[in-house]
């Protein structure tokens, strides 16, 4: 009995090395949270909500949308850069990130190093809406009001740095309008306010807007693509006033630098399936947003282009923040 059979010595050899060892589960295997870097209501937050849903049920796990508005949206960015590589937090990516590159002379992030792209979402026009209470129906009179009362014109943006406000800056280098800027934590409060009458204007990503402009809330003026948006079929472009003039904002999914290319892969496959399924594609047209599918790479490049693309427009406009 004092002899041990070599069999069981080395069975015995085997579990004691499988049980010291962790053997990783298969991803995922808990709720995800999904950052959105501003308040309730606007456009991000809107996105955020429809893609939740969908991904929830392709990846068989509760994704959970946590509101952390403030700081032109660097404070749920920066929450996410810190965040654990796991594979369980996300961020809802849109132009601001390109944008506050430049914008921002001392960020303690660098995004595009910092974040690792998981999958692109839709790209959308901004809309110049006003207020009911103008006395203007076109952009072409906007212009003119807006010369003739430089004092009465307040712009609102959803946070200083968003493509609402990089958006307004360019038609105000474009057209010589002197207007106020007041940014606001999110399209949400910056809409009640356009609704209420305190402020006079905003270039506001389209599915925040929409929804008022069919109620007949606030009015739009036009659209900030080249071409008409089949959304709005009866908003003209405002290139159609203002040559060259162009700006759309873009949107997707990206994570903490690090985690693991399995987790990458599988929301990256996820939200592709989704941006092929024509529900979902109807929910986002309603909203004036059109995919786009793709790799991590491929909205990789999307996000260095546009940081690129909105680096120039800050320079030329001269808006800055600290």
């Amino acid at each position: 009995m004092r002899n041990i059979s070599p069999y069981f010595a080395l069975l015995f050899g085997c579990l004691g090395f499988f049980s010291s060892v962790a053997i990783a589960a298969p991803y995922p295997e808990r709720p995800i949270r999904l950052v959105v870097p501003y308040p309730p209501g606007g456009t991000t937050d809107v996105l955020a909500r429809i893609v939740s849903q969908g991904l929830t049920e392709k990846l068989g796990v509760a994704v959970i949308v946590e509101n952390k508005p403030g700081g032109g949206n660097n404070i749920g960015t920066e929450s996410v850069i810190k965040s654990a590589p796991d594979g369980y937090t996300m961020l809802l990516t849109n132009p601001a990130n390109g944008i506050n590159a430049t914008l921002y002379k001392n960020l303690p992030f660098n995004f595009i190093n910092d974040m690792a792209p998981v999958a692109g979402i839709v790209r959308t026009p901004n809309v110049m809406v006003i207020t009911n209470g103008m006395p203007v129906k076109t952009v072409a009179e906007f212009i003119e009001y807006c010369k003739t009362n430089p004092s009465k014109v307040n712009m609102a943006s959803s946070g200083s740095g968003t493509s609402v406000h990089l958006s307004g800056e360019l038609f105000k280098s474009m057209t010589g309008c002197k207007m106020t800027h007041i940014p606001y934590k999110g399209a949400g409060p910056a809409l009640n306010d356009l609704i209420g009458g305190q402020v006079q204007v905003i270039f506001d990503n389209l599915p925040s807007s929409a929804g008022f402009i069919k109620d007949g809330r606030i009015r739009a003026l036009g659209v900030t693509s080249v071409a008409i948006e089949p959304s709005l079929p009866n908003v003209p472009t405002i290139a159609e006033t203002v040559p060259g003039y162009e700006a759309t904002a873009w949107f997707g999914l990206a994570m903490p630098k690090g985690t693991p290319r399995e987790a990458i892969d599988k929301v990256n496959a996820a939200m592709n399936q989704l941006l092929a399924d024509p529900k979902m594609l109807k929910r986002l047209a309603d909203l004036g947003g059109v995919p786009i599918p793709g790799t991590p790479e491929d909205f990789g490049r999307t996000i260095v282009n546009e940081t690129q693309k909105w680096e120039k427009v800050v320079k030329a406009s001269g808006a800055t923040v600290d």
